[in-house]
């Protein structure tokens, strides 16, 4: 039975915690794929829906809307109820959302010109449902995996996210060459929301495990979830982290959401800005990889995190230099691929050095309040750049088109992202200081050391923990 500990030893990890994270990570990568559903394939879908292409851009636009307020129910869901509520509530959210969608291309449930109300309130349920899933990956990685594979857990379940806006911007284009070919494209993408649900309903079934794989994951001094919030805001390492990770993460949104923008007016093709996105996100899936096993091993959390905050801000302004110029393609694409390489990978890290540094607090609470401040900046930044945007008149090798909002200057709102970027990064490297507090609270536990099963069944051994 795994109920008992090994060979009397107080910690034990178990291999369910593998099937946990997996589906963690498919409902993460689900989610973010029925977010971006639409966005490659706008012009289509509004033909097929009879309607503008604004409203085609709410179906991706309502996800910033609703996760901030219901992000901070979503802190509260995981923190108060538990890990194992906000995964089912997730999946069952996602996929009745998935499903609600594909009413819109039934002909026996048809509302004529309004079939587009049932794509809006599918999104809607699926955008309560992100925060639920967003949130829980420290959460997650702290109740279940010993020390020594948290990194790589939070890795694993942070990173499908982006895996999955990848997918939509490859698959949804492959989908549909025409608007005959949308109802087609949302039966494909309900197949893993539908999958995803059903591995949380069969595979979770506790919200923690029977026996802690570590003395942090015990809780026995957890905070409650006001008492928690009022330590945050006390804490000013957090707060630093707070402003600086959750910056750098509306920033990377911006560069997403603008990409295709800030390059047509210089000639660059849309083909050549999907092959940069993507290499974007690739590079940065790469990097989060490898980073999070570095630091599984080294538990260089601050380390890692100045520094790949520094390379980001060196790769924002090379992009802000070379995406002026023309025929640089080769160049582009590098920046990019370094962009997201260091960009991407410090966000899980730094998502468990807030949990060092804000412990007891819940992890929830911890990467719910990073998320939801990012949603907030990120709306700010978007509206700072495109008010920095002025119309290029003498742009003759521009390929923007109308839906793109023509040749535009984006220049000055370039430079202002890479100075908010270089700003953060130097900001974070001289005030940012601190502790690591888990750590600490484990390694001063009279027994410290623990065993997984894995590592069991490879030595033979159960040996007793303490020293």
């Amino acid at each position: 039975m795994e109920a008992e500990g090994l060979g009397g030893a107080p910690f034990k990890a178990y291999r369910r915690r593998w099937v946990l994270l997996s589906v963690a990570g498919l409902l993460s990568a689900s989610n973010a794929m029925l977010w971006l559903t639409f966005a490659p394939v706008a012009d289509k879908t509004a033909e097929y829906f009879h309607t503008t292409m604004d409203v085609v851009n709410w179906l991706s636009l309502v996800y910033l809307v609703i996760s901030v307020p219901v992000g901070l129910l979503a802190i509260w869901i995981l923190d108060t109820i538990g890990l194992k509520c906000a995964i089912l509530l997730c999946a069952w959210l996602n996929m009745i959302g998935s499903i609600i969608r594909i009413f819109s291309v039934v002909s026996f449930l048809s509302l004529g010109s309004l079939n587009i109300v049932y794509l809006l309130i599918g999104q809607c349920l699926c955008a309560v449902a992100q925060p639920l899933i967003i949130f829980s990956p420290t959460k997650l990685a702290a109740l279940w995996f010993p020390e020594h594979q948290r990194a790589t857990a939070n890795m694993v379940g942070s990173m499908s996210n982006p895996l999955g806006i990848l997918i939509a911007n490859l698959l949804s284009p492959a989908l549909v060459k025409e608007g005959k070919d949308i109802p087609l494209m949302l039966g494909v993408y309900a197949g893993p929301a539908v999958f995803a649900c059903v591995l949380a309903t069969l595979g979770v079934h506790d919200k923690v495990p029977p026996t802690p794989p570590s003395a942090s994951a015990s809780h026995s001094n957890a905070p409650s979830f006001s008492g928690g919030l009022k330590m945050l805001m006390r804490n000013v390492p957090y707060i630093i982290l707070t402003l600086c990770l959750g910056g750098g993460i509306a920033i990377f949104t911006c560069y997403s959401a603008l990409l295709e923008q800030v390059l047509c007016v210089n000639g660059y093709s849309d083909f050549f800005s999907g092959v940069s996105g993507a290499l974007f996100t690739v590079s940065g899936l790469i990097g989060a990889f490898f980073l999070g096993l570095y630091v599984d091993r080294t538990k260089k959390f601050t380390e890692a995190t100045k520094i790949c905050l520094c390379l980001t801000a060196l790769a924002s302004i090379a992009f802000a230099v070379v995406s002026q110029l023309r025929n640089q393609t080769y160049a582009l694409a590098a920046i990019s691929s370094l962009f997201g390489l260091f960009g991407f990978a410090v966000y899980p890290v730094a998502m468990e050095l807030a949990v060092e540094c804000s412990y007891p607090v819940g992890e929830g609470t911890v990467s719910g309040l990073i998320f939801v401040t990012s949603q907030l900046l990120g709306v700010l930044f978007m509206l700072l750049f495109q008010s920095l945007a002025v119309e290029k008149k003498n742009a003759p090798f521009s390929t923007c088109t109308a839906d793109q909002g023509g040749a535009l200057d984006w220049s000055n709102a370039i430079l202002v992202m890479a100075g908010l970027c270089s700003m953060a990064a130097c900001f974070f490297v001289v005030a940012f200081h601190t502790n690591y507090k888990r750590i600490y609270a484990e390694t001063s536990h009279a027994c410290s050391v623990n065993k997984t099963e894995d590592d069991v069944e490879v030595t033979g051994q159960t040996g007793n923990a303490c020293s």
